[in-house]
């Protein structure tokens, strides 16, 4: 299979048919593993705005739902994480479909899609691949960060009153029960990790590391950045069912030749997310500052 730049030559040489090329490799992908095949991508760097998890994208994982026909999905996951109640919708849609998933990580599946990846019966993983902590964010900020900035001024209004203004004034712009809003997220995102791994990768086998594992996800301070890239061989240390991409050549090759070609359709069209089957029935999301 050809590397990022086959991919891209193969693009311009067909007259820049970048979904032509994607598609093909998608049908190539499902025909290899005998299951359905869809991706979940969004466009993300450290350099340009990130595309979340949202509600509407819902609508598109049914549009691509809509004619397919195993009880059994490869997910193949590339988002920054996005809204917690988007990325609940989308596993109970997804797992009221199929009996067994294989979440497929080419690259990075962060915060709310490494909580989508938890609800996968087997996480599978390129040496090259991560997963993220799963601290929810508010408004762009950590939740955790914003409970402890709370603690840090109370501790420092305590030892030495003089900085009460200053911590007033800065508080004094979160919304009402925004206190209350992080810690409901945070307490939500471990426990619906923990549900879904207790249901669908460990299949209620007692004892099981489900619990466990949530509360790692979900310790930011231990992880110390949002951002933390986790591993395949440090996943497994914890746990979790992990399969390396590196063991099918073959299925590494496609999925890689997917990836690269979804990632070219981001440069070369204001396209940034897109939700895709196998069949080629696809939604896409643009963006016209591109």
């Amino acid at each position: 299979m050809p590397n990022r730049s086959g991919i891209l030559d193969e693009i311009y040489n067909l007259g820049e048919a970048q979904d032509q090329v994607r598609r093909s490799y998608l049908a190539k992908l499902a025909e290899h593993t005998n299951r359905d095949v869809i991706i979940y991508a969004a466009q993300f760097s450290s350099e340009g705005p990130a595309w979340p998890i949202e509600l509407k994208d819902v609508q598109a994982f049914m549009s691509a739902f809509h004619d397919m026909g195993n009880d059994k999905l490869d997910l193949i996951l590339h988002s920054p994480g996005g809204y917690l109640e988007a990325a609940d919708q989308i596993v109970n849609y997804i797992r009221s479909k199929y009996n067994h998933v294989r979440a497929i990580i080419p690259q990075n599946a962060m915060s709310a899609s490494t909580m989508i990846a938890c609800s996968a019966n087997t996480i599978i993983m390129g040496k090259h691949s991560a997963l993220g902590p799963t601290d929810p964010q508010i408004n762009g900020v950590s939740a955790h960060a914003i409970l402890e900035e709370f603690e840090r001024a109370k501790s420092e209004i305590q030892e030495n009153p003089e900085t009460a203004p200053l911590w007033v004034a800065k508080i004094a712009n979160w919304p009402p029960g925004f206190l209350d809003m992080c810690r409901r997220e945070i307490e939500l995102s471990e426990k619906k990790v923990s549900q879904w791994l207790n249901e669908y990768m460990f299949n209620g086998r007692k004892p099981n590391p489900a619990e466990s594992i949530a509360k790692w996800l979900a310790d930011a301070p231990q992880h110390r950045t949002h951002g933390r890239p986790l591993g395949i061989d440090l996943l497994k240390s914890k746990g979790l069912h992990m399969k390396a991409l590196e063991a099918d050549q073959e299925m590494q090759d496609l999925v890689l030749s997917v990836f690269h070609s979804t990632m070219i359709t981001f440069e070369v069209s204001n396209c940034v997310k897109l939700v895709e089957n196998h069949k080629g029935k696809a939604m896409y999301f643009h963006s016209a500052q591109k």
